[in-house]
């Protein structure tokens, strides 16, 4: 019998046939949920599979995704899978490969397991409870970074074209952009650069399979102000903060900076 992180895997593997599929074609259609918010078919039949997929394995386990009507009985489970089928759905319209399928698990709010999966750059990341996170056959763990001044920094495209970014530019060495939220965390985790910041709020299935990622290759992830983020939470499943992930030693320096700017 298959684990859950066996199981989780060939999901992810799977569900990303079918956003190669829409990916190659652009045969799809796309309508907006909220401003600036897109959805795709692609999304939806993802997040069909996935739903059926790991339920079906785990019939006992809850269930949060981002294109799934919520229901409260997540709320009573000691498990629950939290999934975004697509991450970085405008990266999707856009054509470019900076999207994901991003998979986590939480037993009594904590995350346990995570993978997130770039299907056209066929990367997987990957890692549960007890074991060293992968990127493939290769095992990963976040930077030693320290100094701010010297750290290679992921942050959110549309955060820095609208500005959220002006007082902080100057305090980082570098800017670099990789896609979705999920997609940052999984490359932070990867060591590909030295800390993620995003300053608005995000939704748990954004964020959870990178959080454990992050923990699990050595790193800690936070909400902008500092506090511990808790997972399949009862009134609206999202950190209403932003949220900061990276090496234990650049995130307390960091956390300093955002959230003096918190009070």
């Amino acid at each position: 019998m298959k684990n859950e992180l066996e199981v989780a895997v060939e999901a992810a593997r799977e569900a990303g046939k079918i956003l190669s599929k829409y990916f190659s074609n652009s045969e799809y259609w796309v309508k907006e949920k909220s401003h600036a918010n897109p959805v795709t078919k692609a999304d939806y039949e993802a997040d069909s599979f996935l739903k059926s997929f790991l339920l079906d394995h785990f019939p006992n386990y809850g269930w949060l995704s981002e294109e799934t009507k919520d229901s409260r009985e997540r709320l009573t489970k000691k498990y629950t899978w939290i999934v975004d089928p697509l991450d970085g759905t405008k990266e999707f319209i856009s054509g470019l490969p900076e999207f994901v399928i991003s998979i986590g698990l939480v037993e009594d709010g904590k995350p346990i397991l995570g993978v997130i999966f770039n299907p056209v750059r066929n990367e997987l990341f990957f890692s549960e409870l007890g074991k060293i996170p992968k990127l493939n056959d290769r095992e990963i763990s976040v930077t030693n970074a320290e100094s701010i001044s010297n750290a290679v920094i992921m942050a959110s495209r549309t955060e820095i074209a609208n500005g959220l970014w002006e007082p902080y530019r100057k305090l980082f060495k570098k800017f670099v952009h990789c896609g979705s939220v999920a997609y940052k965390l999984a490359n932070i985790a990867a060591g590909n650069a030295d800390i993620m910041v995003s300053l608005r709020p995000k939704h748990e299935w954004d964020i959870c399979a990178g959080h454990f990622l992050i923990e699990s290759a050595g790193g800690v992830m936070k909400r902008i102000d500092g506090e511990n983020i808790k997972y399949n939470s009862e009134i609206l499943p999202r950190v209403d903060k932003g949220i900061i992930a990276g090496g234990p030693f650049i995130v307390s320096n960091a956390l300093k900076v955002f959230k003096k700017d918190e009070k």
